[in-house]
């Protein structure tokens, strides 16, 4: 018997708008084709990378309109020839990129992966993106290894909170960046915490007087000198974004390549140190490779919070279609983790 049609909901961005410019659709949806999976959206979240989408900021965003959403996790409803029937009922994890705040999404079932039994579907999410980046850049990137001490950028935030608790997991001390008000929330993940408005090469400085062993940035910028000179001898800078030109006006492309321009010189000088930007989505030509590469990490982190050595931060959980208020909050600066919206 064949897999009826379904109703999505989804949420457009059609350009550059404030939050309430989101516009909620409904469509009908096919079955699943040939090595596909139906989904049944149990939670999305609001990223940063939305929050640049929204402002036609991301590299390489598709042109509006378009449906955001960059991972999810979910139930499989319905599958397509050439997939394992088996996977019906099971709960998966998948890493969009756009598309995933909808009620249901069609996916390439290649690209699933099986959520462990007993992890909330919430935290589960919040552990999807944030995840596979902080595992890739503390493991694959900066190889940090057991009795090291790191420096990460806003530890409140949905990558930052993820990679304090890894680094934690794996024996590494932190000292992690934030504002005064999320300053008892640093501390409980395990971090020394450092007031962001404050002088932050002192305050590193006096936790960690001969540098420290790896730097995580998001924030680019002028501060991402000081990230630099803050590294120990044989230190590693790894930098994930530009979020100090969030809300600057222009080309949203020469941030990035400024800033690929600065790492690159940083290299070529001798300097006992090494500057890495960190591209989740590098390598993905080699489909096989990647969808190997992100199963395998997004395992690790699936292990670590069934073991209770992570946790995913959630924020708030909202409906999808309040995505207006989920997405004020989430660019707020106020809250803890990801925020979270529930189809």
């Amino acid at each position: 018997m064949s897999t009826p049609n379904v109703t999505v909901t989804e949420i457009v961005l059609p350009g550059k708008v404030e939050p309430s410019g989101l516009r909620v659709r409904q469509r009908e949806l096919p079955p699943p084709g040939r090595g596909q999976a139906l989904v049944r959206v149990e939670a999305t979240g609001v990223s940063f990378a939305e929050q640049q989408m929204r402002r036609g900021k991301y590299y390489d965003q598709p042109p509006f309109p378009f449906v955001p959403g960059y991972d999810l996790v979910g139930e499989v409803v319905a599958v397509g020839s050439g997939v394992d029937a088996a996977l019906r009922g099971r709960r998966v994890a998948a890493l969009t990129k756009t598309g995933g705040w909808r009620s249901h999404v069609l996916l390439d079932a290649a690209d699933l992966v099986p959520v462990p039994d007993g992890l909330d579907p919430a935290e589960a999410e919040t552990l999807v993106v944030n995840g596979i980046t902080a595992w890739q850049m503390l493991h694959r990137v900066a190889g940090t290894r057991r009795g090291a001490t790191i420096l990460v950028h806003g530890a409140n935030g949905g990558v930052g909170s993820t990679l304090v608790q890894l680094a934690r997991a794996a024996g590494i001390a932190v000292i992690g960046t934030a504002s005064a008000r999320n300053a008892d929330a640093v501390r409980a993940l395990g971090a020394q915490w450092v007031d962001y408005r404050g002088d932050v090469p002192a305050q590193v400085r006096a936790l960690a007087p001969n540098g420290v062993d790896a730097v995580f940035d998001h924030v680019g910028g002028p501060g991402i000198v000081d990230s630099f000179r803050l590294l120990a001898p044989g230190g590693t800078l790894v930098s994930y974004g530009t979020a100090a030109t969030r809300d600057v006006e222009g080309d949203s492309r020469l941030p990035v390549l400024k800033l690929l321009a600065r790492l690159q010189l940083w290299n070529a000088v001798p300097n006992k140190r090494r500057a890495h930007f960190f591209n989740l989505w590098a390598g993905k030509r080699d489909a096989a490779a990647f969808r190997a590469r992100i199963a395998e990490d997004l395992g690790q982190v699936f292990d670590l919070a069934v073991a209770g050595s992570l946790r995913g931060q959630v924020a708030a959980r909202l409906p999808l279609t309040e995505v207006a208020e989920a997405v004020r909050l989430a660019e707020s600066g106020t809250v803890v983790g990801k925020v979270v919206l529930e189809p």
